[in-house]
């Protein structure tokens, strides 16, 4: 039931977001740079700004973030910070791509992700691809 509630809000979250206006997709998020860390599972990931946290979030943790989605043909389609409002949820109520990358992260941490279909909505729902995120750590509860 809190994972269903959960996704519900998410999704109506992001219809809000769509009506606003978007930000603007950075220039790499057609594909990864080469520098960018990559996990077995696929994801990708680079930190644009070190964070000052020394813990890492694990799933059964509640995360409070700001971050902003978009597909990788460029179309924004969910954000935190186009609502002005950060998220927090359960870090094992997301994609599971969400669910490992956040657990690299550390508090005040901003990284960029390239999460592939497999660990996004795996074709079950739109956005559909891989997705990219730009996720801010603001909080581990």
């Amino acid at each position: 039931m809190r994972l269903t509630a959960f996704l519900a809000s998410f999704l109506l979250l992001a219809a809000t977001a769509m009506a606003q206006t978007p930000i603007p997709a950075p220039p790499d998020v057609a594909a990864p740079p080469a520098d960018a860390a990559k996990t077995s599972s696929g994801l990708a990931s680079k930190v644009m700004k070190p964070g000052t946290g020394k813990v890492h979030p694990k799933p059964e943790d509640l995360v409070t973030v700001h971050y902003t989605g978009w597909t990788t043909d460029g179309k924004m389609f969910d954000s935190s910070v186009v609502r002005g409002q950060p998220a927090k949820f359960p870090l094992d109520g997301v994609i599971k791509g969400w669910t490992e990358g956040l657990q690299l992260m550390v508090e005040g941490e901003k990284t960029r992700f390239w999460i592939p279909e497999s660990l996004a909505y795996q074709g079950r729902s739109a956005p559909y691809g891989t997705l990219v995120f730009d996720v801010e750590l603001i909080k581990i509860d």
